[in-house]
């Protein structure tokens, strides 16, 4: 069967827990974001919008949910691929939203197996050393092999198939690059009307630059999990007072793979991007101070702050990287859906949901 999610992406996600969105400070997922920023100038949905209706899903799905020019997109895909969005998310499908979420992935999976078709049929080239290349990048951001293998085990996956999804999404991003590129260009201009027009994204808060040490607990361990998760970090914490280097321990010992592979540094990230606990402490250390142990829904954090910059309006020269970034992101996502959705008109889908 061939598989349709893209555990590539996946597992990059999981090992690059830094985001950063356009002309936005990054911040680290385990360093515990309060929410994800909209990117500057996105538009917000008008006040009172009423979602479209949405054509109710079964209770109880098919064994096959679609075929996309005769190929089966199975149940199993697509429960496998609610199961990764709400893996990402921390918390289940809202029960109300069913209906909604599920017709939403299944539409992806479609464009997403459409691509797979058309960039076979194009014979997209991708060479194995192109695809080693990758899988090494992928594997160079966890902190050790074992960590690696143990997320290919815990996203039930093998080294065959993360090899084969990785050679499908590049042989996608190949034929989206040769199809799309010329589309997607953004000219000087338009990077100067974008910053012109959108002032209130370019304006930047009190932000602070730190580093963190994450011994993992979940808030619901019970009380003998969290006292030996504390009795850890407690020791961490009695080596840094004693001499022992941040960034080493940070790499050894963190449980936050993206910040400990880079010595726990977070980068900078201003007020609202991180939870209660979390931004109280940093906020509140001065420059080259360590936190004692901060605890959040995460588990004992040690902070170290080591910059603090205050509020100011970035310069255009600054953010010109970021907002063509994001122009460009944003009409490369136009241009790939009218893309698939050429994919579509010319192709044969079946939805049987």
């Amino acid at each position: 069967m061939t598989r349709l999610i893209p555990l590539v992406v996946v597992l990059a996600f999981a090992a690059c827990s830094k985001s950063t969105p356009a002309a936005a400070s990054s911040g680290t997922q385990d360093a515990a974001p309060a929410q994800t920023a909209p990117a500057p100038g996105a538009p917000a949905a008008p006040a009172g919008a009423v979602p479209a209706a949405v054509k109710p899903v079964p209770a109880q799905l098919p064994d096959v949910v679609a075929r996309v020019n005769g190929e089966a997109i199975n149940r199993t895909d697509l429960e496998e691929a609610v199961a990764e969005i709400e893996a990402r998310a921390g918390q289940p499908m809202p029960a109300d939203q069913r209906d909604r979420v599920l017709r939403a992935v299944l539409d992806q999976l479609i464009g997403y197996r459409l691509l797979v078709q058309e960039s076979a049929a194009r014979k997209s080239a991708v060479t194995d050393a192109q695809v080693d290349a990758r899988l090494d990048q992928i594997r160079s951001q966890f902190p050790s092999e074992e960590v690696f293998k143990e997320q290919l085990q815990q996203r039930k996956t093998t080294l065959p198939e993360l090899r084969e999804d990785t050679r499908k999404s590049m042989q996608i991003s190949a034929m989206l690059q040769a199809e799309l590129d010329a589309k997607t260009a953004v000219t000087p201009e338009q990077i100067n009307d974008f910053y012109v027009k959108n002032p209130s994204a370019f304006q930047q808060g009190e932000r602070v630059k730190a580093s963190h040490i994450l011994v993992r607990v979940q808030a619901n361990a019970d009380a003998a999990e969290k006292e030996k998760a504390r009795a850890k970090a407690a020791g961490l914490l009695a080596d840094l007072k004693a001499g022992e280097d941040f960034a080493a321990i940070a790499k050894q010992y963190s449980d936050d793979p993206g910040s400990g592979a880079q010595g726990g540094d977070l980068g900078f990230f201003q007020r609202g991007q991180m939870v209660p606990p979390f931004e109280a402490a940093a906020f509140a250390l001065p420059v080259g101070q360590t936190s004692d142990l901060v605890l959040s829904d995460f588990g004992f954090h040690i902070i170290r702050v080591t910059d603090r910059q205050p509020g100011r309006t970035q310069p255009l020269e600054e953010v010109k990287a970021d907002i063509e970034e994001y122009l460009v992101g944003q009409n490369r996502e136009t241009q790939t859906k009218l893309f698939v959705d050429s994919l579509k008109a010319k192709g044969k889908v079946e939805i049987l949901i």
